[in-house]
């Protein structure tokens, strides 16, 4: 059975709405000829006549009337998904998926992504915060946002600049009776908050000093795989914690953690935001994309 084409029943609808042929040609950019081939070509792979013609008019078939009163619905719902596609091409709108690690999506939550929505309320943001790296295509994310060193190698990225740096930090009490270690070697011998990893290993503690690298299996009281929850132990001086700098920046500032080992902490990759290459993409994304390239640059002023 031969599946018809969109044109043979659109011809057929214009037909109907214009009362004749050469009027549906003309609203349609088609020819008569060709119009009257596509209508011909459809009823002769149905069997059945879809209108009576004469030389000054043309009317539908009692098979004619059935058949449009049941295909004009399906059509118009047609249509309109085609107009709301190209009106994403046109106008940002939709849903716009990222991943990224939580960490990350804090540092842009608010220059970046609230930025954007405050720009194009019609675009709905899902954001998903995940330690695990996932392939941002196939598991149906448009964007991802992780440090550039563990970007795929065959994906756009756009460095956002966002310099990421590990603090090893401890509560002003933690110290009161307590001398501050100089060398991370030293950290052996204190209480530390550890940290467990999405695949369930126990994170080491990484550290760098004139090109030299080391790393320690610290231990303490507590294990915990949430940054957040390793901040409030860590403010509450359950011991020292090795976290994100944008995750304490504030309570560095504010004194209510010490930082130290700071010359033993350089600074990591930059975060990146990044894609798969993408032809005809949405209005909302190709936005998102600007909006990004603007705030890489530090171009981007406040709403």
């Amino acid at each position: 059975m031969r599946r018809h084409s969109l044109i043979e029943l659109e011809a057929v609808l214009a037909i109907v709405r214009c009362g004749s042929f050469r009027a549906a040609a003309l609203d349609l950019g088609m020819s008569t000829t060709a119009i009257s081939n596509a209508v011909g070509k459809l009823e002769r792979d149905l069997a059945v006549r879809l209108f009576n013609r004469t030389t000054r008019s043309v009317s539908l078939t009692h098979a004619g009337r059935i058949f449009v009163a049941q295909i004009k619905p399906a059509f118009e719902g047609i249509q309109k998904a085609m107009d709301t596609a190209r009106s994403q091409q046109e106008t940002p709108s939709g849903t716009l998926r990222i991943n990224a690690f939580a960490t990350a999506a804090r540092e842009i939550m608010v220059p970046l992504v609230l930025t954007y929505m405050q720009r194009y309320p019609q675009v709905h943001i899902d954001l998903v915060t995940e330690g695990r790296l996932v392939d941002v295509v196939a598991a149906g994310f448009d964007l991802g946002v992780r440090r550039a060193d563990l970007v795929p190698s065959d994906a756009i990225a756009i460095p956002l600049g966002q310099m990421q740096r590990i603090a090893v930090v401890a509560s002003p009490g933690f110290f009161k009776d307590r001398a501050i270690p100089q060398v991370p070697q030293e950290l052996l011998a204190y209480p530390c908050v550890r940290g467990r990893l999405p695949n369930g290993a126990l994170l080491r503690w990484r550290f760098e000093k004139d090109g030299e690298p080391l790393q320690l299996d610290v231990e303490g009281p507590m294990t915990l795989d949430e940054a957040s929850l390793a901040r409030i132990a860590v403010t509450n001086s359950v011991g020292i914690g090795y976290l994100m700098e944008s995750d304490v920046r504030d309570d560095i500032a504010a004194g209510r953690l010490v930082r130290i080992l700071e010359d033993w902490t350089p600074p990591l990759a930059p975060l990146c935001l990044y894609y798969s290459n993408r032809r005809n993409s949405s209005a909302a994304f190709q936005a998102f994309i600007a909006l990004a390239r603007d705030f890489a640059a530090g171009r981007l002023a406040p709403s």
